[in-house]
């Protein structure tokens, strides 16, 4: 099983990106899927997660400017972030716990990072 992100890259502040990331490999179920995001000389913190059912949470940080949403049919996550601010700027990992085969457990994935930087 693989997640590859894609989507990060420069914008100003005030702009948009909607980067995302698609599992593949051997699936059985993804549970929770979700975005994570380190920034220089800072610890790894969750910015969002939403459930198979479709069901969110977010950091206090990202509430009403970034929206997490999936296509369980194609095994990806989105994260649309709107009015982006320079403390934004980080790399984004995403995240999924996934069930490869039916009588195995399911496991933590993790891709392999995409670069967000905020700047003019």
């Amino acid at each position: 099983v693989q997640l590859q992100a894609s989507g990060g890259g420069l914008v100003q502040p005030g702009g948009s990106l909607r980067p995302s990331c698609a599992a593949s490999g051997s699936i059985f179920r993804i549970n929770d899927m979700g975005w994570y995001r380190q920034a220089p000389g800072k610890q790894r913190e969750l910015v969002a997660t939403i459930t198979s059912p479709g069901s969110t949470n977010y950091a206090d940080s990202v509430k009403g400017r970034f929206t997490i949403s999936r296509d369980n049919a194609r095994y990806t996550v989105y994260l649309q972030m709107n009015s982006l601010k320079p403390e934004d700027t980080a790399v984004y990992y995403c995240n999924a716990d996934i069930q490869p085969r039916v009588w195995v457990a399911s496991e933590d994935y993790w891709g392999q990072g995409t670069q967000v930087t905020v700047s003019s």
